[in-house]
């Protein structure tokens, strides 16, 4: 499966690649982690920090698969506003889901810090404005939801709004406690992380085939066979295997990075932007003044190979950041499309497979996978060593 095709930004803010320490194979483990991208490294470092013993698979160079065409913007909020997800799972198992995925916020600070990447995961606040006068109504349930549960919220009019950046919109929130961060070195420090505290990493070692031997799970892979008591995927957007699909959506969206910008002075914070119509558009700046945006979301599971298609797609994302920013002088530098999954409820898959025991699944389908990836990391070390997790039941693979 092509996750993305196009010319990528990220790759090029990593000038060494990452060397791992040599590792020999064992004849068992206890836990096996299929996936070296951004949900495989979080989860191994959780893992790691729990004292699980496991090793890492991928079929490709670190850090080469979904990854590398993230786009950074790290948001406690979900492509389902909170009013909308409580009205389909109830509000208290709603707020619960938000509360998570804020707390995964957090914790992403704390390993940015702990792998040596605090300087690529800076703290943002999130403005979501009203993309039309008929969303008002909705944006203003959202801000009475969050603000009744505690989360910082702030209420922007028309006016207000125009006061404090340079467009006109209906209306519009600004939440606190969200973040940017370059996603390819962090998961890549991570892995450096953990090669250097020994921890087993096998890239360029595909799976071919995972069978249970009635008490053990067999990995047939391209570097031989590995055995283990359990199996996570954290796959991203490929393949899961034994895992019945039916329930998600795989389809592409656009991203740019433009020209560096001198200097941000309109822009209130730098805050990270998206609207309430969908598909949205959605942008952040970069530590050397890029301003990086995405959308124009298309139901297509495959990335296309068109130039001219890409250059339409990509001088349209541009414009609408103009729309917004008319001062600014923009050049698109990097342009590239990449597949995403939604799930039919937009939140994740998290757990164990429910016919299959011992196999787990970290599947973090939205708008919000690197946040999905974090919460999802503490699920499946909690579930792997026997535990009980209180909000795993938010996630199961067997939710209705």
């Amino acid at each position: 499966m092509e996750l993305y095709n196009g010319d990528l930004y990220w790759p090029t803010t990593e000038s060494d690649d990452v060397v791992l320490k040599k590792s020999e194979k064992k004849e068992h483990y206890d836990v096996l982690v299929i996936g070296a991208g951004m949900s495989g490294t979080l989860t191994a470092y959780t893992l790691q920090q729990d004292g699980v013993d496991f090793a890492v698979l991928d079929g490709r160079k670190v850090g080469t698969g979904s990854t590398s065409a993230n786009t950074g913007l790290i948001q406690y909020s979900n492509d389902i506003m909170l009013h909308e997800l409580a009205e389909k799972i109830g509000e208290e198992a709603a707020v619960r889901f938000y509360r998570l995925c804020l707390d995964a916020v957090e914790s992403l600070d704390q390993v940015a810090e702990d792998v040596g990447a605090s300087e690529i995961y800076i703290r943002r606040d999130s403005l979501c404005f009203a993309s039309e006068e008929a969303d008002v109504a909705k944006l203003k349930l959202e801000y009475e939801m969050l603000s009744k549960h505690g989360f910082e919220v702030e209420w922007l009019d028309r006016e207000a709004l125009r006061e404090r950046f340079p467009f006109e919109k209906p209306a519009a929130l600004i939440t606190k406690g969200d973040a940017e961060v370059n996603p390819l070195t962090l998961s890549r420090q991570i892995i450096r992380h953990l090669s250097k505290q020994h921890v087993p990493i096998f890239e360029e070692t595909s799976v071919d085939e995972v069978v249970s031997d009635g008490e053990d799970w067999l990995v047939f892979t391209s570097n031989g066979t590995f055995k283990a008591n359990k199996v996570i995927f954290a796959t991203g957007y490929g393949p899961a295997p034994l895992l019945d699909s039916h329930r998600i959506d795989l389809n592409r969206s656009y991203a740019i990075a433009t020209n560096p910008i001198a200097e941000f002075t309109e822009w209130e914070g730098r805050a990270l932007i998206w609207e309430t119509k969908r598909p949205y558009l959605y942008l952040r700046t970069t530590p050397d003044g890029r301003i990086i945006a995405g959308g124009l979301d298309e139901d297509k599971a495959e990335t296309p190979h068109n130039e001219a298609l890409m250059n339409d797609r990509a001088e349209r994302v541009k414009e609408k950041i103009a729309e917004l920013f008319p001062m600014y002088d923009l050049e698109v530098d990097y342009a590239w499309v990449a597949l995403f999954g939604e799930s039919v409820d937009q939140l994740p898959f998290i757990g164990e497979h429910p016919n299959r025991p011992n196999l787990f699944y970290l599947l973090g389908y939205g708008g919000n996978g690197t946040v999905y990836s974090m919460l999802g990391s503490h699920i499946l070390s909690a579930l792997v060593r026997g535990q009980v997790h209180p909000d795993a039941d938010l996630v199961r693979l067997d939710r209705t």
